[in-house]
């Protein structure tokens, strides 16, 4: 709309807030339109905009607004007097005004004298923590978990643990090409995914498999992805561990650091758009944080006010670059609180402390519409990768230290025990299966068949062009004439 400043215009009678932004309109008079950009939702609720002084309006109303705005309190606009000859009391109250402070865009800056820059460095951001190193609540004022809820994540947790250890056998076994694993981060995965709906969008980086453990991947969905088979609904063409499914509103993972996030950010707008009960969650690491993506998605989501989740797995480590060497700052959460995004760091070895964390974090991002931002504190206590030896850039007693005393997964079960949930001899029987289980989904998946060399050329085009039959037709006859340097359990 555009709104008109009149010189006849009065300030109306109803009543006015002054925003929470402490916005309030320009010091001087104008006389050319103001135009307002509408906008789409209702939880972007534009500044109320009043009329502007004029000379045939008192102007103590419109200084009572400047001067309470100041001291943040809520005012009322009374309907102005006519008064005479004001233009000279007008000037010298406007000039004290803009003496103490700046009408910026974005909000009233207050002057100083002071010659002050801001710290580079604050006191370290504290840590939410619910359960100790020994799995003992902390305190009695935290959220409660239905019990059936709570043995699915520490199964699920099992199982995660489970199959990161015999499929990083059946790597070094050459039975599968690549693997990562989620060792020492079974919490982050399995308890934030617990406190999403099915309807939430998850936009993962590589270590997420737990969360599609929790959704309802199979263990054989698992196995026919790492082994590229028919079942494969990736159809072989991504890299084992590079999971996705559309059933599960699972993005499928791609290998490139920090994409995902800007990705999620656009996501979750959409899902605002379309009024839909849900909104996203995107996992990155210490080292997608350092992108410029990361940076450009954190902004675009405080601005565009998406109903995201930001969730941060400071493992200490960027593959071989510790965070030391990747930032100054107290790590990432500090990060949201410049942008304007509401954050909160945790343990991310505490399994309920990230099941609050997240389950707050999707009620602020659906009900309030705005991002949230969570930093866990976790260690990779596993290489980076198949491809990595983390030994050659890390003390081994700091990885062993961080395998067995923080170990997630042994701090829930011992809260489990203590609340009579669980017993060692269910976790024997726990073990025993899952183990079966996964050995059993990797037996089926290597004896099934390799997708045909057509499918690296299908499902991009309808009628596929020329240049694209052309580099089909000059592969099979490489093939042909060099059958022996091809695997032989691909069909041609």
């Amino acid at each position: 709309m555009i709104h008109h400043c009149c010189r006849s215009s009065y300030f109306p009678r109803e009543h006015y807030s002054v925003p929470e932004n402490n916005r309030i309109p320009h010091l001087l008079s104008c006389n050319s339109p103001t135009r307002f950009t509408s906008r789409r939702f209702e939880s972007i609720k534009p500044d109320k905009q009043l009329d502007y002084v004029n000379d045939n309006g008192g102007p103590q109303e419109y200084i009572d607004i400047v001067l309470s705005s100041l001291r943040s309190d809520t005012v009322k606009l009374r309907h102005a007097k006519k008064l005479q000859m004001f233009d000279l009391r007008r000037f010298m109250i406007l000039s004290a005004v803009r003496e103490t402070v700046l009408n910026f865009p974005g909000g009233i800056v207050k002057f100083t004298q002071e010659l002050k820059f801001l710290s580079e460095s604050t006191e370290r951001i504290p840590c939410y923590r619910v359960l100790d190193d020994r799995g003992q609540l902390l305190s009695n004022n935290c959220m409660q978990i239905d019990k059936n809820i709570a043995l699915k994540m520490y199964k699920d947790m099992v199982m995660l643990q489970t199959m990161d250890a015999i499929f990083y056998e059946a790597q070094r076994q050459g039975r599968i090409s690549f693997y990562v694993t989620s060792i020492g981060e079974e919490a982050i995965n399995i308890a934030s995914a617990a406190a999403l709906t099915i309807d939430d969008f998850v936009f993962p980086q590589y270590r997420e498999a737990g969360v599609q453990l929790w959704r309802g991947f199979t263990l054989q969905d698992f196995a026919d992805q790492c082994f590229g088979n028919t079942l494969d609904n990736g159809k072989g063409r991504q890299m084992p561990a590079h999971y996705g499914s559309k059933k599960h509103n699972y993005i499928t993972v791609a290998s490139t650091v920090g994409t995902q996030v800007l990705h999620a950010v656009g996501a979750a707008y959409s899902l605002k758009m379309e009024g839909k009960d849900a909104c996203t969650i995107t996992y990155f690491g210490d080292g997608g944080s350092s992108t410029g993506d990361f940076h450009a998605a954190l902004n675009f989501a405080a601005v565009m006010e998406a109903p995201v989740i930001l969730f941060c797995r400071n493992n200490g480590w960027a593959i071989s670059t510790p965070v030391t060497d990747q930032f100054r700052s107290d790590g990432v959460v500090v990060r949201g609180q410049a942008y304007g995004v509401r954050s909160i760091r945790v343990d991310g070895n505490d399994a309920l402390a990230v099941f609050n964390a997240v389950q707050v974090a999707r009620k602020i991002a659906i009900n309030e519409s705005k991002p949230v931002l969570i930093e866990a504190l976790t260690y990779r206590a596993g290489h980076h990768s198949t491809s990595d030896d983390s030994s050659k850039y890390r003390p081994i007693k700091d990885i062993e230290w961080w395998r067995l005393a923080q170990d997630p997964v042994a701090r829930f079960r011992k809260w489990l025990e203590g609340d009579d949930w669980w017993d060692s001899q269910a976790e024997s029987e726990l073990r025993e299966a899952t183990r079966k289980e996964v050995l059993h989904a990797i037996q089926v998946a290597e004896k099934i068949e390799k997708p045909g060399l057509h499918e690296i050329f299908s499902d991009v085009y309808d009628v596929p062009p020329s240049n694209l039959s052309h580099q089909e037709n000059s592969l099979r006859e490489a093939v042909k004439k060099h059958q022996q340097d091809y695997p032989p359990d691909v069909p041609f």
